[in-house]
């Protein structure tokens, strides 16, 4: 990728998390290098992250809600949270995540369909991750595609009884551009001649276009429901949700947006990045336990090249 990610600050926040566990707890190596971390869950699709979808996991009293983690377009539960997954079971969460949207399992493309259908994958998704644990809600934390989409399972599908709150890692929320889809995919290598994803069905990018059919109806009459808090996450530097703020949510009593540069204006996290930043990735532990914040990280630290592991 075109720059590192504040390696030293990464290494406080994993070694805090380390800390902050039971001596039987399991700890996992957290990634907070987009580049290894992607390539390394998009290659092993159908995958977990480490830490998450462990079945048995029962919350805490500290942590009663699970965190269901709900990746973005094209991307996939594994290649998505490498991060977040292990940073958020080393804090003590249950952990799940999921695939939606792609043609079949075996493939490292998805969120390509219809969000309407992702939508009801995740009510599905939902249910039995509450079924397993017990519990009677969940957390959601969403990138891009990821942090809109469980708006519409809020709104539609009944979600609003079974969430406790949204947190969302630069979404689409107020759509983006045409131009702004195919960045995201160059970035990715998809737009390739071989891997020319835009000349596939992806129904997906059409709805998060602004001014889609799809956004209109599903922001109309409010975006969102009280009851469940709401946190943004957004980045200067987002080069695919543009203008920036688009990510945001309108103000209102249960809703929180970030900027990640007006906490550290050393962060150069963009659209993708921003999933593995671990200034966005504190941001989203506070709005999880608002109780017991951990201070924001902020160095300078030179580019890596290798994996950053914590």
């Amino acid at each position: 990728m075109r720059r590192g990610t504040m390696g030293v600050t990464a290494a406080m926040i994993a070694v805090g998390a380390f800390a902050a566990q039971p001596a039987a707890a399991a700890w996992y190596p957290v990634n907070y290098h987009f580049g290894t971390g992607f390539t390394a869950g998009f290659f092993f699709p159908g995958s977990a992250p480490a830490g998450a979808n462990d079945w048995s996991c029962q919350p805490s009293a500290a942590h009663p809600e699970p965190v269901v983690l709900v990746h973005g377009t094209l991307e996939s539960g594994n290649d998505n949270w490498g991060g977040a997954a292990p940073l958020l079971a080393d804090n003590g969460y249950c952990v799940y995540t999921f695939d939606y949207g792609g043609p079949g399992a075996s493939s490292p493309i998805q969120g390509v369909g219809a969000i309407e259908d992702g939508a009801a994958v995740l009510s599905s998704f939902v249910d039995q991750v509450r079924a397993a644990t017990g519990a009677t809600k969940v957390d959601l934390v969403g990138h891009s595609q990821g942090g809109m989409m469980p708006r519409y399972y809020i709104k539609n599908l009944g979600g609003a009884d079974k969430v406790a709150k949204l947190v969302a890692l630069s979404p689409t929320n107020q759509g983006t551009t045409l131009d702004g889809i195919t960045e995201f995919g160059r970035q990715l290598g998809l737009l390739e001649p071989a891997n020319a994803f835009l000349s596939g069905p992806c129904a997906a990018c059409v709805e998060q276009e602004i001014g889609s059919p799809f956004l209109t109806a599903l922001n109309a009459g409010g975006e969102t429901v009280p009851g469940i808090d709401y946190t943004v996450v957004g980045t200067k530097d987002d080069e695919v949700v543009t203008p920036y703020t688009n990510a945001f949510l309108p103000a209102a009593p249960n809703v929180t947006n970030i900027t990640v540069q007006d906490q550290c204006g050393l962060d150069q996290s963009d659209h993708l990045e921003i999933a593995y930043d671990p200034v966005a990735l504190t941001d989203m532990l506070n709005a999880l336990d608002p109780a017991h914040p951990q201070p924001v990280p902020c160095e300078v630290v030179l580019p890596v090249t290798g994996p950053l592991v914590g």
